[in-house]
């Protein structure tokens, strides 16, 4: 998969082949005809209610590489303990459009690259105990959205009011042939609610950092995307979700607010962080 800096490509799906998402987020007819939007973003997140500190962290960056205009955006959702998550906030983006093809092969580069993270983690002994999921996308010229994610933390974008999720959760009993592929059983040992994650040293051997990646269009018809750990994913469903942001007059900082407010009001106890990204 070639990036070329008109990007001028195809869309499509890269792995889970036959996973859940709505395929018709792709676009056949590739990025040629599709106009540059304009974005912006808010981001909001609160402590739970669990007996650890905060755990979660976001990326919401700006940035300019070889004449592209990036929005960078990930939650990283820290599980016992913040180390692994505050590290991957530091680092993870940097080493994946440090690799060298990432413009000719970005689904190479970023596998390559969250590979390399998590070896980092491991070697250095980031959080010993812990580990992270990760929820990662690159916007590139306002054109193309490109989401790699491991663990539970999801991404949504809202195309003509209808919700579209781009990452489906990596669930242990949703993945139980790569889990029990690995020697291991739904829950990883009794553990761990997730099948892929960040750090884990203790249960690397039943646990991949892998991600599944996908490459979205940003077409007229779609209005915003969402990142949100699972403190909010699991008490507001995809759709509800769009239609808060929706009655929000698509402001993305108060979108942001108010979804963790619902979150909160429907007794959510985890931490919860969360990014709108609105296209106009």
């Amino acid at each position: 998969m070639k990036l070329p800096k008109e990007a001028k490509e195809e869309v499509h799906s890269m792995n889970n082949e036959d996973d859940e998402r709505d395929w018709d987020l792709e676009d056949e007819g590739g990025l040629a005809q599709i106009r540059r939007r304009e974005f912006t973003y808010g981001s909001h997140l609160v402590q739970g209610k669990m007996n650890h500190g905060m755990e979660d962290y976001i990326v919401t960056e700006d940035r300019h590489v070889d004449d592209h205009k990036l929005g960078l955006f990930a939650i990283f959702d820290g599980h016992s303990g913040r180390d692994v998550a505050e590290y991957l906030q530091s680092h993870l983006f940097d080493n994946i459009l440090s690799q060298s093809d990432f413009w000719e092969d970005p689904d190479g580069a970023i596998r390559r690259a969250y590979k390399e993270t998590d070896e980092e983690i491991l070697a250095k002994k980031v959080g010993t105990r812990g580990g992270s999921t990760a929820v990662t996308a690159i916007l590139i010229d306002g054109q193309t959205l490109i989401v790699a994610h491991v663990g539970d933390s999801r991404a949504v974008i809202c195309r003509n009011g209808s919700a579209k999720p781009i990452t489906v959760d990596h669930e242990p009993e949703k993945e139980k042939e790569l889990v029990e592929s690995r020697g291991s059983v739904p829950r990883v040992d009794g553990q761990l609610a997730m099948s892929r994650a960040f750090g884990d040293a203790k249960l690397k051997e039943h646990i991949t950092s892998e991600p599944d990646i996908r490459i979205v269009a940003i077409e007229n018809e779609t209005e915003f995307a969402i990142l949100a750990s699972d403190g909010l994913w699991k008490v507001i469903s995809n759709q509800e979700a769009c239609d808060c942001i929706r009655k929000m007059a698509m402001d993305p900082q108060k979108a942001s607010e108010k979804l963790i407010k619902e979150a909160l009001s429907k007794m959510s106890y985890d931490d919860i962080s969360c990014i709108v990204v609105t296209f106009h």
